[in-house]
């Protein structure tokens, strides 16, 4: 399966990174299908910078974003909403305590 995922460069304690499409198997590293974007963490505020027609391409393909890259393109207007559940907003309100007496 294809993933759009961030490979790290940069010397290091100064990471940059790659926005890459690349087979799910293939090591953080390895070998690319292709580069779309890059991410540099490191300016302030942080670069972003994605080629967004390619991006839709490959999302269109099937290829499925990692969840760092997923929240990127939340913020880039290429995707709808979140999907994981950990970065949704709490929609429980209750504590333990209110689903004890229900």
């Amino acid at each position: 399966m294809l993933k759009i995922r961030l490979k790290r460069t940069g010397r290091r304690g100064q990471p940059h990174y790659r926005v890459v499409i690349m087979e799910s198997s293939q090591p953080r590293d390895g070998k690319t299908v292709e580069e779309i974007g890059y991410y540099n963490p490191r300016q302030k505020p942080s670069v972003f910078d994605i080629d967004k027609d390619r991006a839709k391409y490959w999302l269109e393909k099937g290829a499925q974003p990692s969840d760092t890259v997923r929240q990127y393109f939340v913020k880039e207007g290429l995707l709808e909403s979140l999907e994981r559940g950990s970065t949704k907003p709490n929609t429980t309100k209750g504590s333990k305590k209110d689903k004890k007496e229900e």
